[in-house]
């Protein structure tokens, strides 16, 4: 193959009066990924094409996309992975409002993550050293921290799609990561957030943001441990 085509969601809400889609045709080399091929097309064809991309290494999830009817990491993804006969076809992250092409509007993916506070709460005196913890203990959110916060699972998640005041289940993987930490002190609090009207029993359990991860986590099985330690407390059975 020498060469095949892109074929690229644009939209300008300043300019354009649809979205669309554009074609280019872009030289191929073996191991060519989807984001070197947005560049290509960036430095060559169209400078004004917007697409977010930082770590090129998988880390740092600012390429997230949907390319070809997957959620991808766009630095990750090879063309030849991609290609639909002669075609890679890449859209923004759907169900979030497109700022440009493929840039869309983070708002409220962030701001659900802040609303579980994910960060270690602790408020007994510090010790002479640091909070230590067992092997076994630090092993039980090994899966959680993994997490890129890259937005596909939250873009994924049917229950968000009409309703952005759900947690999403990014928010509620980082709020697991903390509440099976042994030296958070806060399962209450962070209970009372993910048991409430938009919090953990607003999924209903349909596994897309375990398709959608591009770090292939399972968001639903932290939102499963939350839900049954939820439910306890909400009960009574829980203190």
């Amino acid at each position: 193959m020498k060469e095949f085509k892109l074929r690229v969601f644009r939209y300008d809400p300043e300019k354009d009066a649809q979205q669309h889609y554009e074609t280019y045709t872009v030289p191929y080399r073996e191991g060519m990924t989807v984001l070197e091929a947005l560049l290509w097309v960036f430095e060559n064809l169209d400078g004004s094409l917007a697409f977010r991309y930082s770590c090129r290494e998988a880390i740092c999830g600012s390429c997230a996309m949907y390319v070809s009817g997957s959620y991808r990491l766009a630095c990750r993804v090879q063309v030849k992975d991609a290609l639909e006969g002669d075609t890679v076809t890449v859209s923004p992250l759907p169900h979030m409002r497109v700022i440009k092409d493929l840039v869309v509007d983070q708002t409220k993916l962030w701001e659900n993550y802040a609303r579980v506070k994910p960060w270690l709460i602790n408020d007994e005196p510090p010790p002479e050293r640091e909070r230590r913890q067992s092997p076994a203990d630090r092993a039980k959110y090994n899966k959680e921290i993994d997490c890129i916060l890259c937005g596909s699972c939250f873009s994924s998640c049917p229950s968000g799609a009409n309703n952005d005041e759900y947690l999403g289940p990014h928010a509620l993987n980082w709020a697991n990561r903390f509440f099976v930490d042994t030296r958070d002190t806060a399962d209450r609090e962070r209970l009372e957030i993910v048991a409430s009207e938009y919090g953990v029993f607003r999924c209903h359990t349909i596994f897309n943001c375990v398709e959608a991860c591009p770090k292939h986590l399972n968001p639903t099985e932290a939102i499963q441990n939350l839900k049954k330690a939820a439910m306890a407390y909400k009960l009574g059975l829980r203190k």
